[in-house]
């Protein structure tokens, strides 16, 4: 998907949400982290396992997610 080889899924781990790297750490958090404000310098100082590529790949699966697609169709 979209080469994001960062982002992971896994039943034992947070419930099978999409996750970093088969890690604890939730793709949601990453992305609430970033929506609020944080710096991604901050986010890599409190979570010393990730990566910068680790957030950006985040932000791509979330812009994913929520890609807009319009379907046409006839009104009868």
């Amino acid at each position: 998907m979209l080469g994001l080889d960062r982002i992971t899924f896994c039943p034992s781990i947070m419930g099978g949400q999409a996750c970093i790297r088969g890690m604890r750490i939730p793709v949601s958090l990453l992305v609430n982290l970033v929506a609020n404000g944080k710096p991604a310098e901050e986010i890599l100082e409190e979570y010393p396992d990730l990566e910068a590529e680790d957030i950006r790949q985040s932000l791509l699966y979330a812009a994913w997610l929520t890609q807009e697609r319009v379907y046409p169709f006839k009104i009868a």
